[in-house]
């Protein structure tokens, strides 16, 4: 078990540095705005273990949250969409259920479960991430357009390199 953690905490250490360090940087959009943005930590929190209470789960998705929102300069942004999305995990992990049962010691990883099965568990979430992230970024809804825009174009580019991620650790460690 304690192997586990370590990897999962060299997992978070990891992806937040590749986050706050490397894609911070980087500018999608024209010199006025930017409308994608590539956001891949959350992918630490999607991949945690199953058999996690939801309570503790809760608890990292914020903590997680609140460290890039230090380096991002957004009180709150960042782990107020991480919460948003684990609260909304356990629902989606429930509607895509295997028949049998998820196994005791499993991850919703592409190793474990597969690349359609990870596709859609990550999609739906990484969606509520993207939506709540750029809701809270603006705090109105008089941008309404502005927000589903920038939170289709983030989601599909973010989704891209987290699957590409997942791919190259999920063929590394087989």
């Amino acid at each position: 078990m304690n192997k586990v953690w370590l990897s999962h905490s060299l997992k978070v250490i990891l992806y937040v540095l590749l986050q706050v360090l490397m894609l911070k940087e980087i500018n999608l959009g024209d010199s006025n705005q930017n409308l994608i943005f590539i956001l891949v930590y959350p992918v630490v929190l999607l991949t945690l273990p199953l058999k996690i209470p939801q309570f503790f789960i809760l608890l990292l998705a914020f903590a997680v949250g609140i460290t890039v929102d230090m380096f991002y300069g957004s009180p709150g942004v960042h782990s107020g969409a991480c919460l948003w999305m684990m609260v909304f995990r356990p629902l989606v992990l429930r509607f895509f259920e295997p028949k049998n049962g998820y196994p005791l010691d499993g991850e919703p990883t592409i190793g474990e479960m597969g690349i359609l099965w990870f596709s859609q568990y990550a999609g739906i979430l990484l969606f509520v991430f993207f939506l709540s992230y750029f809701i809270l970024q603006v705090f109105t809804f008089v941008y309404a357009g502005e927000i589903l825009l920038k939170t289709i174009l983030s989601y599909f580019v973010s989704g891209i390199v987290i699957l590409l991620l997942q791919l190259f650790f999920s063929f590394r460690s087989s």
